[in-house]
Parts: structure tokens; C-alpha cells; sequence
């Protein structure tokens, strides 16, 4: 399973969360600030590797190649009206990361060739997207799974009680704000539970 803590530095200061994130086991955290000008993000982003980088966690920026290449950050998520992954691949290091926000088939079939993995949603409604009237659903994440090769994290509305049927639907993990919004030992303990879950429902009965 894939656990990916997307940040909220209206929550949590990102450093603190992000440093209890790597003890915990997360194995993914997406930068994900939206109103920092480019250098306060930079800033940010060369924080959060430094402190999780001993735990081998990986931290990917949010939509900005130049900031996440920058800061030495270990790949970038682009958001579906970004630049192409092909035209990150063009200027990235080796072993750089791209990933991609995708809300249906065809969109994931299009772009899986040029990533690493794919976030798919709003699988479920959710508080941090109130105003979202359509949802992906889990037919629609097992739809995704199937038509790529690339790993497909759910996003949107996944909680605990949710992490049996985001598995059984195909998904290889879970990114999520909400559900990882715990500290020190609390999230501890909520990694090691989803890692249950998941691999409860993926196990063969």
C-alpha cells in the first residue's frame, strides 16, 4: 500500500506534520500549498525534505517542477491543467518523480504512459471540495485501476471505514489531508491501521 499525506498549513505547520509523517511510515507526502510565492515554497519544500529524508519518505511538490527540482524534492504532482508530464520528463533529473491528478478514464489513459503514478478523484464527497456535485466513486477508481499499469492512489473522502473498498476497487494506496491529520503516536497507529485494512481486503479470502 502507498500512504500519501497531502499537507495543509492551515491545519498543521507543514514541518511538524510532515516530520511525524516519516516516523509514522508515510511513504509519499505531496506539497500541496496553494498562495506561497515561489521562493516561500521553495523554502518550504527544502524544510520538508530535510526532515523526512533520513526516514526515506519521498515529498513531491505540487504543480511546480521548477520549485520541486529546485529545493531537491524528490519529484513533482501536476494537476490536470498543468504543463504535460512528457515536458517535466524533458528537463527532470533521473529517478524524479511525476505524478498526476486524473478524474477519469480517458484522462488516465492519456498521460499514464509519462508518469510514475496517478491520483484519481474525488472519489467521495469530501469537506475540502464542498461545493463538488460529481464523483468519481468507486466504480469509477476500479475503472481507472484497470485501464493503467501505473499505481493509482484514491483521494477524496477516504476514511478509515473506506480503505477495505478503495483496495477491493484495484486502487495501490490512499492520498489523503483529513484522514492523516493526527500526531506522533496517534498517526502511528493510523498508518499501521490502513496498512491492515488494506492489505486485509487485498489478501485472498
Amino acid at each position: 500500500m502507498i500512504v500519501c499525506l497531502v499537507t495543509d498549513r492551515r491545519r498543521r505547520d507543514v514541518l511538524e506534520h510532515g516530520r511525524d509523517a516519516a516516523r509514522a511510515g508515510v511513504d509519499l507526502i505531496q506539497l500541496r500549498e496553494p498562495g506561497l510565492d515561489a521562493r516561500a515554497l521553495s523554502t518550504l519544500a527544502g524544510g520538508l525534505v530535510r526532515v523526512t529524508r533520513s526516514a526515506g519518505t519521498r515529498i513531491v511538490v505540487n504543480d511546480r517542477a521548477d520549485v520541486a527540482l529546485a529545493s531537491r524534492a524528490d519529484g513533482v504532482h501536476l494537476r490536470a491543467s498543468s504543463i504535460l508530464p512528457g515536458e517535466v520528463r524533458s528537463i527532470a533529473r533521473a529517478g524524479f518523480l511525476v505524478g498526476r491528478s486524473v478524474h477519469s478514464v480517458d484522462e488516465a489513459v492519456r498521460v499514464a504512459p509519462d508518469v510514475d503514478y496517478l491520483i484519481a478523484g474525488t472519489v467521495f464527497p469530501t469537506p475540502s471540495k464542498p461545493g463538488q456535485r460529481e464523483h468519481l466513486g468507486l466504480d469509477g477508481l476500479a475503472a481507472v485501476a484497470r485501464a493503467v499499469t501505473v499505481p493509482v492512489l484514491a483521494i477524496g473522502g477516504v476514511s478509515m471505514d473506506r480503505i477495505e473498498a478503495v483496495a477491493a476497487a484495484g486502487a495501490a494506496g490512499v492520498a489523503a489531508i483529513g484522514l492523516f491529520d493526527a500526531r506522533d503516536e496517534q498517526l502511528l497507529a493510523i498508518v499501521a491501521e490502513a496498512r491492515r485494512r488494506f492489505d486485509s481486503a487485498r489478501s485472498p479470502s
